[in-house]
């Protein structure tokens, strides 16, 4: 939580927990639970929410990611992030994707930069203090054809399911 004002306390996160299991029942995405492929362990969370009211994007969807410490700089966000976008395109059929953070996590800025967004604009969020370093926000996009152009580039084949 080094790049967000608080922590949540089992209450909250229950709750958080609760609000994500209701976006898949509307809207049949969601954010899901990461797990190491070698071990079974939960290391946290990725894949795709609303963007909320009052920020640049909002009513768009936004792919995002957060795990535990011990997990970071070991590509695990970036494949995450890349399952979530090929959900988002593919399966769900939506047309643009999001991502927003502090302007100082330079780490998600990497993950977003390595899954093809590009970043859009900086804003101030709402309700953060605005003498904190985490006011400071930046928006990063990725358009359906940007991220198929990026995918071919890629040599990655099409998906089974089929897109728009």
């Amino acid at each position: 939580m080094r790049y967000f004002p608080s922590a949540r306390d089992a209450r909250q996160s229950g709750e958080m927990v609760d609000r994500f299991e209701a976006g898949f029942d509307a809207r049949g995405y969601g954010l899901w639970a990461v797990e190491r492929l070698d071990s079974a362990e939960f290391i946290g969370f990725t894949g795709l929410t609303p963007m909320i009211d009052g920020i640049p994007g909002s009513g768009g969807v936004e792919v995002g990611w957060r795990l535990a410490r011990a997990h970071w700089r070991q590509g695990f966000a970036t494949e995450a992030a890349e399952a979530a976008l090929e959900f988002a395109f593919v399966s769900a059929e939506i047309d643009e994707v999001h991502s927003v953070t502090a302007a100082v996590n330079e780490p998600s800025r990497r993950v977003m930069r390595r899954i093809g967004l590009r970043h859009i604009d900086d804003f101030a969020y709402p309700g953060i203090d605005e003498a904190s370093p985490l006011r400071p926000h930046v928006r990063y996009r990725i358009r359906r054809e940007e991220w198929a152009a990026l995918r071919q580039a890629q040599g990655v084949k099409p998906s089974s399911s089929s897109g728009r």
